[in-house]
Parts: structure tokens; sequence; C-alpha cells
């Protein structure tokens, strides 16, 4: 037996049993040939593996029932954030970690973990990887891993959300016309480090950095310190508009003199005029009290190799 058998042997990240989460509509990869590339991959590392493919009605209850069935060393999401947010919502606070395969048009979460947007580049962590622990928070009980609205954008996810055309154009060309006419609301905030209270063009609970246009809200945010970030851009005039946009898309908001970042692992928001929300991505209902909790390295990711690991 060589040293590098032993290596592969010993090696506790090493997988076994694989269950593969696809979204059939995500990217515009051709589906079939994706598979054979996963039959190709887990072949060649002797892996055994499943395919589940989701159909938008109940897909959540079908996961959790055949993962009391059976016992996987990893799920794998492949397609966009909510593909993701649906496996990760099902592995909190399990021993199964969540791989992931983007291919969708944001990939939010994927992106700030630094896992390979080329689909051929992520699939190489079905066999190489290393595993570690994030944190994820709760919004009045709602799981998040990555970040979530209240105001202006998520205003724009909601329209997003609600019309045919998708893509980072039709993205814009909402927010543009929403942008217009939108006025801030009056928000107060509680935490276990600061308060707040005024009003807001925008809060965003961060537990991550970017959303998936790249545009950075938090750009010093860390997945597993143990603390989560309250975002607030406070209402500022047209003309710095331009400005505040260059700020996001350079890594420097927390800059931005219309900028407040609270951190903290633990918040209440009090949202009196019912102001829209998302949470990762996904409209949800809105409330006036709004409970955000963090949950200290609740979750396991499935990761490259750092090159020191090499």
């Amino acid at each position: 037996m060589t040293n590098a058998t032993v290596r592969k042997y010993m090696d506790p990240n090493r997988h076994n049993n694989l269950l593969f989460v696809l979204n059939p509509i995500a990217g515009d990869i051709e589906k079939e040939d994706l598979k054979e590339d996963i039959d190709g991959i887990c072949s060649e590392h002797t892996i055994n593996y499943e395919i589940f493919t989701t159909t938008g009605e109940n897909d959540k209850q079908e996961l959790e029932r055949r993962l009391r069935q059976k016992k996987y060393d990893a799920v794998y999401a492949i397609g966009g954030d909510g593909t993701v947010s649906l496996v990760a919502s099902v592995l909190i606070g399990t021993d199964t970690p969540l791989g992931i395969i983007p291919l969708g048009s944001g990939n939010g979460l994927s992106k700030d973990l630094d896992i390979p947007q080329d689909t051929e580049e992520a699939m190489q962590l079905i066999a190489h990887h290393v595993v570690r622990s994030i944190d994820t928070i709760t919004l009045n009980g709602k799981r998040s891993i990555h970040l979530s609205d209240l105001g202006f954008n998520a205003l724009v996810v909601k329209r997003f959300s609600e019309g045919d055309t998708r893509g980072s154009g039709s993205y814009a060309w909402i927010a543009l016309q929403e942008y217009l006419g939108y006025e801030p609301k009056h928000y107060r905030i509680e935490t276990d480090a600061d308060t707040f209270e005024g009003k807001a063009f925008m809060v965003t609970v961060a537990n991550a950095n970017a959303w998936g246009s790249n545009a950075s809200i938090n750009p010093d945010g860390i997945l597993n310190d143990g603390r989560f970030e309250i975002c607030l851009i406070e209402p500022f005039p047209k003309a710095a508009s331009l400005g505040i946009l260059y700020k996001l898309y350079t890594d420097s908001i927390d800059t931005s003199v219309y900028t407040k970042i609270l951190k903290c692992r633990k918040a209440t928001i009090y949202n009196p005029d019912r102001e829209v929300m998302h949470i990762d991505g996904e409209p949800v209902e809105t409330a006036e009290k709004i409970e955000v909790e963090m949950h200290p390295k609740s979750l396991k990711v499935i990761l490259p190799v750092p090159e020191t690991d090499h």
C-alpha cells in the first residue's frame, strides 16, 4: 500500500455516499451532460450517489424524508441561491455538510465561500475538499445563511420574484424604477451592543459579505466569527446615489457617511411600517417585530482545499 493510498484511506473528509439536489431549471447548462459529469467523477473515486431533482412542490418535505431514510456523507445543492437555501435549511444543526455547485444568476453564498463559479471546477470539490463550519442566524425563527433585507432591496427582490424575466438586466431595471419613488422607512433596532432609531433606505441583516450581484454591503463580515452585522444605509440625497453605488461595488460601503453597521449576536428590529422583507433572496411575510438570533458554527460546508493544505 503506497503512502498516497494511506492518506486517501485516512482522509476524514472523504465521502462515500452523496446526495445531489438538482434544480432542473437553473442555469443554461444541459442537465443530462451535468449528470454524466457527476457519474464520471463519482465512478472515478468509487463514490455512491443519488440525484434528487426538485419540482417546486414539497421539495423540502421530500428532502427531509430522504435524509430520514438514509445517511449521506454530504448533500450537494446544484442550482441557484434558492436551491442552496433549501438544502441548507434542512442540514443546519446536523453533522451532514452542504456542498454547492452553483448554477444560478447570483450565487451569493458560494461566492462568499470562494467556491468556484465554473461548474467543472466546482464539481472537483466532490473528490477534493475540506469541511468547515459556518454560522447561521434566524429571523423570527426562519433560518438564514447569507443576507436578509428590509427596505429598498427587499422591495426590488419582491418585484423581481413576481416578474417573468430573470437576469441582472431585469433586476437593475426594476431597481431603477423603484428607486425613483422610494421613501425611506422608520426602524428601531436594539442589539446586545448598540441601538439605532430613525429612517433608513434599507436594513440588511448580514451573515456574509455580498449579494449575488457582487455588491458588498458588509465588506468585513466573517461567516464563522459568532456575530452578524446589521448594515443600514440611511437616507441620502439623490446626488449621492452614484457614490454609494460605487462604494458597494468596491468593498468600501462601510466608509460612506450614510452607512451604519451594528455588530451583534442578538437583535430586535422594530418595523412599524411593515416594510417588505426577504430572507436569503426569498420574499417572506413582513412583521412589525423581528427577533434575530445567532447560531454559531451550526452548518457544515464543503470548501476548496486551501493552498497551504496542498
